[in-house]
């Protein structure tokens, strides 16, 4: 069991990163408006340029990969929830990367989040 809760944080490890990467990549490209979206080639070529927008697609797919292995191994209902913690890795580091406010609802939100993964793997 231990190979694989270490399997479940390996593959969130690799979402939150890439998750972080896309957005790093994104705030070089900008914001989308939707002349850009009419210019969908253009704005899809801005895109795929940007080698972070492609490191953070490159971390996913892998994160999927890892994910596969650990749905081999362990029931959907237990592995499934612990991805609730990468809502809360991204949150903080969004903060210390990004700069974010994150209002004290949030937080309370984390908290429960938190709270409901430590319940879960306690099977």
């Amino acid at each position: 069991m231990s190979k694989s809760l270490a399997m479940i944080f390996f593959s969130i490890s690799l979402a939150v990163a890439g998750q972080l990467l896309l957005k790093s990549g994104m705030n070089k490209v900008g914001p989308i408006s939707i002349t850009q979206v009419r210019n969908a080639g253009v704005t899809a070529m801005n895109v795929i340029s940007n080698g972070r927008v492609m490191g953070g697609l490159a971390l996913y797919f892998l994160s999927a990969m890892v994910w596969l292995v650990v749905l081999s191994r362990v029931n959907l209902s237990f592995a499934y929830p612990f991805i609730g913690s990468s809502y809360i890795i991204v949150m903080l580091s969004s903060r210390l990367l990004f700069g974010e406010s994150i209002s004290s609802v949030r937080w309370a939100g984390a908290a429960f989040i938190s709270l409901g993964v430590v319940l879960i793997s306690r099977q």
